[in-house]
């Protein structure tokens, strides 16, 4: 892979991320979903306090079918910064982003908090499939979260 191409895979897999972030903030459960490979592996156990084993999970559409009903109440506002990409073949990258998130829950939500701030790094696997990039594998770590 030339040089050109490189930087064109890695602008592709940032504008991925990009859609990662805005599908899953405007609660568009189908755009996020085709963010990811069928068969992604997610791995958000490191994400919550305590640890919580259920949180790895096999599949684009069951992972989706956990999330959204938590979130879809929630107001939330993702960001990434500072990718890390590397292109390892014409059809495999890695990536890492830190991030930050803000979540805001109704009064009337079963969160044991109303404001929650976040900070940590998104870890990642890209495969490209049918000419487009997809996240196959993610996993967040946390490095600080502040709950009102």
């Amino acid at each position: 892979m030339d040089a050109t191409a490189r930087l064109i895979a890695i602008r592709e897999i940032e504008r991925l991320k990009a859609r990662y972030f805005r599908c899953m903030d405007a609660k568009d459960w189908a755009g996020f979903e085709a963010v990811f490979t069928p068969d992604v592996i997610t791995d958000f156990r490191e994400g919550t306090q305590p640890r919580n084993e259920s949180l790895l999970i096999e599949g684009a559409a069951r992972f989706v079918a956990g999330l959204a009903p938590t979130l879809e109440p929630l107001i939330t506002v993702h960001h990434g910064h500072m990718p890390e990409i590397e292109i390892i073949s014409e059809t495999t990258a890695t990536g890492i982003w830190a991030m930050e998130d803000k979540l805001w829950a109704p009064e009337s939500s079963n969160m044991p908090w109303r404001r929650l701030h976040g900070y940590g790094h998104y870890h990642e696997r890209y495969e490209k499939r049918g000419g487009e990039w997809r996240i196959s594998a993610i996993r967040l770590t946390r490095l600080r979260v502040d709950m009102e």
